[in-house]
């Protein structure tokens, strides 16, 4: 059964050993280990960890997903959206920002299919693929 919930000290090490598979180091642990503390990081199980949400509230003040990864090999599921529908129900503010590169087009659709907006486009953080930004209205 998949379940969404606030990931836990202990989902640490399958929450690095994903984002190894997927980048090809482990050098964000620390920055995942203060998310799962400061109650910032999501995780979508089904018997193992399959994929993790990332947050918080610096983008002006609102929301902003800053990151979600799911296992290579279980991509394609719908477990992203699960984690975005989740986070939509338990976002403390209104609007909801996250972004990808312009070459992820998988991520594109999952933002289009969970009601996510373009909103805006920014250059120069990843040299010839430029971040596009998305939002949503959370539904009260």
């Amino acid at each position: 059964m998949r379940n969404v919930a606030y990931a836990q000290l202990e989902d640490l090490e399958s929450i690095v050993a994903i984002d190894h598979q997927v980048i090809g180091n482990d050098h964000r642990r620390g920055e995942f280990a203060r998310a799962i503390k400061e109650q910032n990081c999501l995780v979508v199980k089904e018997d193992e960890t399959k994929g993790f949400l990332l947050y918080n509230t610096l983008f002006f003040e609102h929301i902003f997903v800053s990151l979600i990864i799911i296992a290579p090999e279980e991509r394609r599921k719908g477990y992203a959206s699960s984690l975005l529908q989740h986070f939509e129900k338990i976002s403390p503010t209104g609007k909801i920002f996250s972004s990808t590169n312009q070459s992820n087009l998988e991520m594109q659709m999952v933002f289009k299919k969970n009601g996510y907006a373009p909103s805006g486009i920014i250059e120069n953080l990843d040299p010839g693929d430029p971040e596009l930004i998305y939002f949503k209205q959370k539904e009260h």
